[in-house]
């Protein structure tokens, strides 16, 4: 069982209508993918992170904004009150001129952006009044970049379903930016956030997809770190 397609699995405990053919965004601590699904098992790597992960950075931030670990949800809760208007970083790899073609045309990269908060909050001459603001500004960053990567991959593949996973996607300004984004004619689904984070469930559901495929693995079969997401094509 490979721990994404668990993770794209996830959403379809809560409902069984996130089914392919969809656009799938895989966002949590340690990963960052972008990928068509035409079915179940059939998966096309569009883009992923160069650097950090969508969850390692909201990590990373939380950390230089005095925030606990893991820090996605207290960033976001701190993001609630900041100003947008004060911090504007850039979206990374988000050129509207980069053609299709382009290898950054679906990739993500966030270690700039961490670096644009690292100097703001150096630059800052009164942290506790522009944590929030900070926080907002970075928030807005990464979630603009992940909405816009995920709908031209929504647009070329012509889906009008998009499945979220991770523990990222527990991100409630994810979702709705995403949503709004969309429109009514692409259904959004997320996973709740019992099965956003790692679980069990999600395992089990993938490793019965495998099972009902007659994939069967032996006792001493080993765990591999850096397997690659099956039935890529």
């Amino acid at each position: 069982v490979h721990h994404m397609e668990g993770h794209l699995f996830a959403t379809s405990l809560d409902d069984a209508t996130a089914e392919p053919p969809f656009t799938g965004l895989l966002v949590s601590g340690g990963h960052t993918l972008l990928l068509d699904v035409p079915a179940w098992g059939r998966y096309k790597l569009l883009g992923s992170t160069r650097d950090d992960a969508a969850g390692e950075a909201f990590d990373k931030v939380a950390k230089l904004l005095g925030l606990p670990y893991p820090g996605g949800r207290h960033v976001e809760a701190l993001a609630r009150d900041g100003d947008p208007a004060r911090f504007h970083f850039s979206r990374p790899m988000l050129h509207r001129n980069t053609p299709s073609s382009d290898s950054s045309y679906f990739d993500v990269s966030f270690s700039g952006l961490k670096t644009a908060v690292l100097n703001a909050v150096r630059g800052s001459t009164d942290i506790e009044r522009d944590r929030a603001d900070i926080a907002r500004g970075f928030q807005d960053a990464l979630i603009e970049t992940l909405v816009e990567k995920t709908a031209r991959a929504a647009a070329m593949f012509h889906r009008d379903r998009i499945v979220l996973g991770g523990g990222v996607a527990c991100n409630r300004t994810l979702i709705e930016a995403m949503r709004a984004r969309m429109g009514i004619h692409v259904e959004v689904f997320a996973p709740t956030p019992r099965l956003a984070t790692d679980n069990a469930a999600m395992i089990a559901r993938a490793g019965l997809f495998r099972y009902n495929h007659g994939e069967r693995a032996s006792l001493d079969h080993a765990a591999r770190a850096t397997a690659p997401l099956p039935g890529q094509g």
